[in-house]
């Protein structure tokens, strides 16, 4: 009697109907005739033959194909089930201790697989857990800089006017150069929604200062943000103006 080789098909250990028939002395083509017997009453039961027996092919010595089957472990028991005396005996042992074997060889990799996609799926979970924070940690960031940005009223709006530039600033990249340029937009952009000449409100009001004997060190530090001050409607057109800045460059957003 030749040893039995167990074949791994798709995930599933089997061994060949060849080598069972050559085992256990018989001829192959009668044990195909056995094993379609089998295969008939478990289709016709609504059993899954394909669990006991897989039907496969193999070609002869004269290149022909010829069919054959793979048997599992459950095929096998069926197969020796129907078998007696010494022969039956030696093909259940045989079997049994082959898939024993092959089960043992797989096991270990297994697990280790199983400790891999373990890890991962952690790692996954930790990843989504790390994103999930960031979301929720820029969301009330948001939330915060819209309340702000809401919260603007006409009493402390050149601090928190100036304080929104300064974030968009930051966000441009962080420099006095920033500042200035995204204070001029807002200045130009109140300019031509409101109609107002700023410059030449500021001119006029240095002019008048220095009428009235103000020193030239004082009229020198007024500003354009001054001007807006004197105005209750450019006061609000500006608050307007840098809320719709901090929205356009995604400091509320």
């Amino acid at each position: 009697m030749n040893n039995l080789t167990v074949t791994q098909i798709n995930g599933i250990n089997t061994i060949d109907s060849r080598e069972v028939a050559e085992m256990v002395d018989v001829r192959h083509d009668n044990l195909l005739t056995k094993i379609k017997g089998y295969e008939d009453i478990l289709d016709s039961s609504k059993l899954r033959s394909q669990d006991f027996f897989i039907q496969s092919t193999y070609l002869n010595s004269q290149n022909k194909e010829q069919p054959c089957y793979l048997l599992t472990r459950k095929g096998c028991d069926m197969v020796a089930n129907k078998m007696t005396g010494e022969k039956g005996i030696l093909f259940t042992a045989e079997y049994v201790t082959k898939f024993e074997e092959m089960e043992k060889q797989l096991k270990p990799t297994c697990i280790e697989d199983v400790l891999i996609q373990s890890l991962q799926e952690m790692k996954d979970v930790k990843l989504k857990l790390e994103q999930q924070d960031i979301a929720i940690t820029n969301a009330n960031n948001r939330i915060d800089i819209i309340k702000e940005v809401v919260a603007i009223d006409n009493t402390a709006w050149r601090a928190e006017t100036q304080n929104l530039l300064n974030k968009i600033a930051v966000k441009l990249g962080g420099t006095s150069q920033f500042f200035q340029q995204l204070r001029a937009e807002s200045y130009d952009l109140l300019e031509r929604r409101m109609g107002a000449k700023l410059d030449t409100r500021l001119t006029n009001k240095r002019r008048r200062m220095a009428e009235e004997g103000v020193c030239k060190s004082k009229r020198d530090k007024l500003s354009r943000i001054d001007i807006i001050a004197e105005d209750k409607k450019l006061v609000e057109g500006y608050i307007a103006i840098v809320k719709e800045m901090a929205i356009k460059y995604g400091i509320a957003d």
